[in-house]
């Protein structure tokens, strides 16, 4: 008999599913999720979820509203798919039956909502259980899409179509797989383009959107289909509907990356069309048009092709760079606003920046790319669970604001300064009579859209703007004082742009004339009484230090004192900037920052905001970060700071520890957010690396919860980038206080041979995953050169480990380079163990030191390789030249350090010993370059 529900469970239920998205009763919204909670262990709760959402009307009994009734019928949907998303165990077959007979029926609901929401729901059955898990549903839904009968309703034609592009967007890599020797995608694509003649606009958009998925990736369907979808595109491009025009936009910019073979013969009608779409009405449809010249301009060789039309398409982009009246509306007009406190919803979502990786050629590699004040960045939605149509509580409206989203004019701009970069010279001739006109034009937003026309072409046009730079910079600074808080906000940024022009004047008349006022000039802006010219500002200023470095030196006490002024005045949104401000002026003027004046300045100020900001706040994230820099600038100078600094990180940790394993006791509970570890390890490190060894010892000794006990969990960490620092943590932790250290290695090692098995990295999760192999590799390398000998039984292990890393082409030089360092660091004290070996790494360790910049890692992994060496020396015979050639090319060995003096007696002695063994010594010796024979005769004894 088929499943009924019971009326009493149904009502209930349909109850909790209606209060649960109740923004106006609280309690009630609270008690309905509870009972949610429970009811989700139910064996039967989704046939109730299904069998609410597929009846068109209230069932039976159920008394409501129909405004109600569709608050129910969402609920339950939404329910449903976080079921499905998210459930540990399999959903019953009954259930999925009744799942693959309901969803059909939704999709052709009246209401364009639930179909939606059908959609959602069908895109993660396929995701969680693969096509075969519903074979019908892609063939069932390109017959409705298709109405070969002419009996499919237009809702059931669209609800199909909006289904089948979330399908294709959410499982583009699984449709482009073979399956029973079939690709389903050479099977859809050909559908999907034939969909984009259907009558209804909306199927024709989405048709367009689910091919779009593909359009960037070169697949074997889209290879095949290529040309004609072509023709299907430009008989699409006049339309009458602007989404789809939209779509159609999109689609020659995807193809500039994947096929620009396809898309060169057409440009000189593409350039016609994109230019018309760019002065449509319509800001999404122009926005879109506009993304265009951006990946041309991108292109490595398509953009020569534009040459001809720049003079067309560059005033096209200085017109879409004003400020539209709309939008001039929503920023809201003049305003002093910095005693407002900010409200949580303006404050960017923080996270914690990827922590740097270890690297062989010293030093260390940011994984940050992003630079400073990026006036036109492209914001990825962060928003991953929400699908189209869900409901969001705190939907106000407020991405409105022109300054937080991906508008035409920054896509405009954007364009301009790639074009810049790409054509030079040119791109600033045709702007020049626009910025003469505009820059000191009455109107404002014409004076703004000038100053970013100027700051967009300052990378690309440096050398042909720099005449004109005495004249431009002073004007600019007098624009800090613009009436217009715009104006001054986009004043910063420019300025912010030209500030290497200014840091590199060296005569000192110019730059008191230029440096110095422009440096000022952007550091008064710092208090600006209006919030976002502050947030410009200190975001320029940010920028300067970048470009400045060492020269800021003489002005730092100035600069600090603004900080400090800025610390008692900003609001929490600006306070992150203020921390990378701080941050970058550490890095680059180091240890000056120890000086007492500027210390007895600074520190007071972090320390009051370090003592305001909670354990729980995601102000924490670059506090800490900022502090890292701190340490690291100060070396000794930090000790006063460092005690409570490392007690609370170490308390932070193991906040978040605690926290995970509650979580997987209840699953209930809100999941921890791993970057509160991230850059506690981070900091934890710094103040290791900073202070004197004994008083960092000390730190570690005293440490409660155990300090090494904290790190072995880090290091077993689900979140890549915990692991990550948690093995720059553990390199650290030997260098500078390896006695603390020793007595966890025995627990330590399993865990990081297990993290060195490259089999244990996920594809999605393969450039994270080299991360923390690399930091895994170099801590490995630091540990085996102070632990010597009783490495020995790690070595066959890390031996098979570290060639296995070495011998992969996929993996990236950097962490080849770090393998090869640590496989030779194992030669110090294990020489024996290593030796049977030679023969079958020698040649892949020279290759890889041939690549490595001399530093200390370098040198111990050579002596250790040496060691290694005088064990066999036989096993040399196919890789002596090279050997002799690396010895011969090793610079950095007159300077002094323990370790260069000792690897040159290592070399010398390797020398030896191929002199007594090799018969005709000369014969071989003349085989070498003549210039390195000549280095080895100078610098060894012969």
């Amino acid at each position: 008999m088929a499943w009924q529900p019971s009326p009493e469970s149904l009502s209930t239920l349909a109850a909790c599913l209606k209060d649960s998205l109740s923004g106006f009763d609280k309690a009630a919204q609270k008690q309905a999720e509870i009972m949610l909670a429970q009811a989700k262990s139910s064996p039967d709760i989704n046939n109730y979820l299904v069998y609410l959402f597929s009846s068109q009307d209230p069932p039976s009994g159920l008394q409501c509203s129909p405004e109600d009734y569709f608050l129910i019928r969402s609920s339950a949907a939404i329910m449903l798919k976080n079921n499905i998303k998210t459930g540990s165990k399999p959903i019953p077959e009954s259930s999925v039956a009744l799942i693959k007979m309901g969803i059909p029926m939704c999709l052709q609901d009246k209401n364009s909502q639930i179909r939606n929401y059908a959609g959602v729901i069908a895109t993660e059955m396929i995701r969680r259980g693969g096509i075969m898990s519903w074979p019908e549903l892609l063939p069932e839904l390109l017959k409705m899409i298709g109405n070969e009968s002419g009996q499919v309703t237009n809702e059931a034609q669209e609800g199909a179509m909006a289904a089948m592009a979330k399908i294709c967007e959410d499982n583009n890599k699984m449709l482009e797989r073979e399956l029973n020797g079939e690709r389903p995608l050479n099977f859809i694509l050909p559908k999907l383009i034939q969909a984009t003649k259907s009558p209804l606009p909306k199927v024709r958009a989405h048709a367009l959107t689910a091919i779009n998925v593909f359009t960037a990736r070169k697949s074997q369907a889209m290879l095949n289909s290529i040309d004609d979808l072509l023709q299907h595109l430009f008989a699409l491009a006049s339309d009458s509907n602007n989404d789809v025009r939209r779509q159609v936009c999109r689609a020659f910019a995807q193809l500039v990356e994947s096929r620009p073979d396809k898309i060169q013969p057409h440009l000189p009608g593409l350039v016609d069309y994109i230019i018309t779409q760019q002065k449509s009405d319509d800001e999404d449809l122009a926005t879109d048009a506009a993304e265009f010249w951006l990946t041309v301009g991108e292109h490595e060789h398509l953009w020569h092709a534009l040459t001809p039309y720049i003079s067309k398409i560059i005033p096209v982009l200085l017109e879409c760079m004003v400020y539209s009246a709309e939008d001039i509306a929503l920023l809201g007009g003049a305003s002093d606003d910095e005693d407002e406190d900010d409200l949580e919803q303006d404050i960017k979502p923080q996270f914690a920046k990827k922590s740097a990786t270890r690297q062989a050629n010293g030093g260390e590699g940011s994984a940050d790319p992003a630079q400073n004040g990026n006036a036109y960045e492209k914001l990825a939605s962060m928003d991953d669970d929400l699908e189209e149509g869900e409901i969001e509580d705190f939907e106000d409206g407020d991405d409105a604001n022109p300054d937080e989203r991906w508008t035409l004019r920054k896509c405009s701009a954007a364009a301009l300064d790639v074009f810049a970069r790409d054509f030079r010279d040119p791109v600033f001739e045709s702007i020049l009579p626009y910025l003469t006109k505009n820059l000191k034009h009455s109107d404002w937003p014409y004076r703004e859209a000038a100053v970013l026309a100027l700051g967009a072409v300052a990378e690309g046009c440096l050398n042909v703007v720099t005449p004109h730079l005495p004249e431009l910079v002073p004007y600019l600074i007098s624009l800090l004082n613009d009436p217009e808080p715009v104006v001054r906000q986009i004043t910063c940024w420019t300025l912010g742009r030209y500030s290497s022009w200014a840091a590199d004047l060296t005569d000192p008349t110019q730059k008191q004339l230029f440096f110095e006022p422009m440096m000022e000039g952007i550091l008064t802006k710092m208090l600006d009484p209006n919030k976002k010219v502050q947030e410009a500002g200190a975001s320029a200023f940010a920028n300067l230090e970048e470009k400045a470095g060492k020269r800021l030196e003489p002005y730092s006490l100035p600069i600090i004192q603004q900080y400090v002024k800025c610390f008692k005045k900003y609001k929490d949104r600006n306070m992150y900037i203020l921390y990378d401000c701080v941050q970058t002026l550490a890095e680059h003027i180091g240890p000056v920052l120890a000086r007492p004046d500027l210390v007895n300045e600074l520190m007071p100020a972090l320390i009051e905001r370090w003592t305001k900001v909670s354990d729980q706040s995601r102000e924490l994230f670059p506090l800490l970060e900022c502090l890292s820099y701190v340490a690291m600038a100060l070396n000794d100078a930090f000790t006063p700071y460092a005690q409570p600094i490392f007690v609370r990180c170490v308390n932070v940790i193991h906040q978040n520890l605690e926290a995970s394993l509650a979580l997987a006791n209840d699953p209930t509970l809100d999941a921890p957010d791993k970057d509160f570890l991230v850059t506690s390890l981070d900091l934890l490190s710094a103040i290791i690396q900073a202070l004197e060894p004994a008083k960092s010892s000390a730190l570690v000794q005293e440490s409660q919860p155990a300090f090494f006990e904290l790190l072995t969990f880090c290091m077993e960490d689900p979140t890549d980038e915990v692991r990550q620092s948690a093995y720059a943590l553990l390199g650290d932790c030997a260098k500078y206080v390896f006695e603390q250290l020793q007595p966890s290695l025995p627990s330590i090692f399993p865990i990081l041979l297990r993290q060195l098995d490259i089999e244990s990295i996920l594809d999605e999760d393969i450039d994270n995953g080299f991360g923390v192999i690399n930091n895994a590799c170099w801590s490995a390398g630091e540990i085996a050169i102070r632990h010597k000998s009783n490495m020995a039984p790690y070595v066959p292990e890390l031996f098979q480990r570290f060639m296995e890393i070495i011998n992969n082409p996929g993996i990236p030089k950097g962490v080849t380079e770090n393998a090869a360092i640590a496989l030779g660091r194992l030669g110090l004290g294990n020489g024996d163990l290593l030796a049977p070996e030679l023969a079958n790494f020698a040649e892949e360790f020279l290759n890889s030191m041939d690549e490595v910049d001399p530093s200390d890692e370098k040198a111990t992994a050579f002596r250790g390789f040496t060691a290694i060496v005088e064990k066999n020396p036989m096993a040399m015979e196919k890789s002596l030249l090279h050997f002799f050639t690396s010895i011969a090319r090793y610079r950095d060995l007159k300077l002094r350090s323990e370790t260069k003096s000792g690897l040159h007696e290592d070399f010398q002695k390797a020398i030896g010993i191929y002199r007594q063994i090799i018969p005709q010594f000369d014969q071989f010796f003349n085989q070498l370059q003549p210039q390195d024979q000549q280095v080895l005769k100078t610098t060894y004894v012969f």
